[in-house]
């Protein structure tokens, strides 16, 4: 059996080693609770500081601007219904391909009264501007939320134009850039975005463990209570261990972001030319946008997704679906959906995402698999 090839690092990435360290050293070291007055209470208070001020730096913000938290789902929850909260008369706005976090955060927000404006993209997955800006205008949402880049197709929006429209109209502006921080520049000084979700799993972290930068000025309503952790935004006792952690990866992943990015992104696109020549009438979703490097959503007419998941699996090839199940019925991608793709077409797709450890190899792999597995799986 060939080697298993790991092609979902959209879903999560290994522990980088230097993240792995660093986090050992504070679980050995500096265990103390942050909020303690005595010596193993500094200890974790000062490498806590460091963190923020080190992540901070990564994307050009101000240490009192980080804000950790137990993941980016609670980060792009506490940036919506923080914000809706301290703005509660007003609606909210999202795009139609926000990830769920943020759907599901918008719909709560919006409550029973249809205060949750949807703003459409167009095929290639792009947000409209024109269309966000009337809303803007007509509207005056509490709350804008645009992602900087798909998690399912990889297109990369227009946030700065988003960030200044948003801010001439005086509307705060959430972006979930989860998939986005060690992939492209994601910088709040050079761009006026007030709220941003991160997740650090997605870049070499540990699992559960987030931060949301909340640009000074922003109100935002804490969704827990009790302590006054975090600017009181996040009570409860911070996990020192995991925001090193994050703080390191982020760290290294932008130090090597340009060279990393550019190798997969040659590999992608490897992967992409020789999959079109090998199966007819496949098609690669969101292709004429800017995209991320590290993603290919592509749709398979005619075959069953879980079938082509399953029989990828049964290869030693982790890839995953457009699709979400509930209630034990698969459905389409609400992303491929929105980008007007008919179920169809929409449904049979398939999300093959690259990291930093992937390999040429990992491509001839896929190239040599992936069309017969097609072959034996289409209806």
């Amino acid at each position: 059996m060939p080697d298993p090839v790991y092609l979902d690092y959209a879903a999560t990435t290994p522990l980088r080693p230097e993240a792995r360290d660093a986090m050992l050293d504070v679980l050995s070291r500096r265990w103390g609770n942050p909020s303690s007055g005595h010596h193993w209470g500094r200890e974790a208070r000062a490498a806590l500081e460091d963190a923020r001020a080190r992540f901070a730096a990564v994307i050009g913000a101000a240490p009192a601007e980080v804000v950790f938290t137990r993941g980016g789902t609670e980060a792009d929850n506490l940036a919506v219904l923080g914000r809706a909260r301290a703005e509660a008369a007003r609606p909210v706005a999202c795009s139609a391909i926000e990830h769920k976090a943020v759907l599901a955060a918008c719909k709560v927000a919006a409550g029973d009264e249809g205060r949750l404006h949807v703003v459409p993209v167009d095929e290639a997955g792009i947000v409209d501007v024109d269309a966000l800006a009337e809303i803007v205008r007509d509207h005056a949402p509490s709350l804008v939320a645009v992602m900087w880049a798909s998690n399912e197709v990889g297109a990369l929006q227009p946030v700065e134009r988003i960030a200044d429209l948003c801010a001439a109209a005086g509307v705060t502006f959430h972006s979930d850039a989860v998939q986005a921080l060690g992939k492209v520049p994601v910088r709040v000084d050079a761009v006026p975005v007030d709220l941003l979700a991160f997740s650090a799993h997605k870049l070499g972290g540990p699992r559960g463990a987030g931060v949301l930068f909340a640009r000074r000025g922003t109100r935002l309503h804490p969704l827990l209570h009790g302590g006054g952790q975090e600017r009181g935004l996040r009570p409860g006792t911070e996990d020192v261990a995991s925001a090193v952690a994050f703080a390191v990866a982020a760290e290294v992943a932008e130090a090597e972001r340009v060279e990393v990015m550019g190798r997969i992104g040659a590999m992608r696109d490897r992967l992409e030319a020789g999959l079109c020549e090998r199966i007819a009438g496949l098609r690669i979703n969101a292709a004429a946008a800017p995209r991320l490097a590290t993603i290919s959503n592509l749709s398979v007419p005619g075959a069953d997704p879980e079938m082509l998941l399953a029989a990828l699996d049964l290869e030693g090839i982790a890839a995953s679906s457009g699709s979400a199940c509930s209630s034990g019925a698969v459905e389409p991608s609400h992303v491929l959906m929105a980008m007007g793709l008919p179920a169809e077409i929409a449904g049979p797709s398939v999300r093959f995402s690259l990291g930093r450890d992937s390999t040429e190899q990992d491509v001839d792999r896929v190239l040599e698999v992936f069309p017969r597995v097609v072959e034996r799986v289409r209806m």
